[in-house]
């Protein structure tokens, strides 16, 4: 650990006020993803074997079933589920549902704006800092004049190509897990659509509705 602390303040060192600026910010990413890894697991996301046994019971026709397995739901839709299951038939439900369902998704992906700004402002804040070290190495070699010293203009560029490749490591991790978490966000979309179609339109519903269809046909 210590030597971990001692490689980023030589690096900060060595890049500058940006790189101080990114190793700040892959601070605060890491304690936003462990907040959201923490966050997904509380609200049992993707824990849904209780309430895919109701949906399967409820298309069978067996209700009691249904609402036993509900019961026992420990994911965040586990209450929408209920409130489906509850209110099957009345007016506006499934609006009422979806407006619902959403506000918990809304609750879920907080967070995922910034981790988005990371991955795409990390490596333009990277390449800034490489211009402002190109332009100083520059600099120096200029005032160096006649008396050009190569091992001066390489090692300025080492060191403004530095706040570069710390802009791509603090970017490219955060992508990654961005990509992750807005995967598993989508398929819960699918996963509650999926649950309230079927609640609100049993198996035996949809094939009468179905059949009028297929005879027009």
């Amino acid at each position: 650990m210590t030597g971990l602390v001692d490689a980023v303040k030589g690096a900060v060192a060595l890049g500058g006020p940006v790189v101080a600026v990114l190793a700040l910010v892959s601070v605060l990413t890491v304690a936003v993803i462990l907040y959201k890894l923490w966050q997904f697991r509380a609200a049992g996301v993707g824990r849904h074997r209780a309430l895919r046994r109701a949906v399967a019971h409820w298309d069978a026709g067996a209700r009691a079933e249904a609402r036993r397995d509900v019961a026992e739901g420990r994911s965040y839709l586990q209450p929408l589920f209920d409130m489906a299951m509850s209110h099957h038939g009345a007016e506006g439900i499934r609006a009422r549902l979806e407006a619902e369902a959403e506000t918990r998704f809304a609750r879920l992906e907080r967070g995922f704006r910034y981790l988005d700004s990371v991955a795409q402002l990390a490596p333009l804040m990277g390449l800034f800092g490489t211009v402002l070290g190109m332009i100083e190495a520059f600099q120096s070699l200029q005032a160096a004049g006649a008396q050009v010293d190569p091992s001066l203009l390489a090692g300025g560029i080492w060191v403004a190509l530095l706040t570069t490749a710390v802009g791509l490591g603090v970017a490219m991790p955060t992508s990654v897990v961005l990509s992750w978490l807005e995967s598993r966000m989508a398929a819960e979309r699918v996963i509650a659509e999926q649950g309230f179609s079927a609640i609100l339109t049993p198996a035996g519903e949809r094939t009468r509705a179905a059949g009028p269809a297929a005879h027009v046909a």
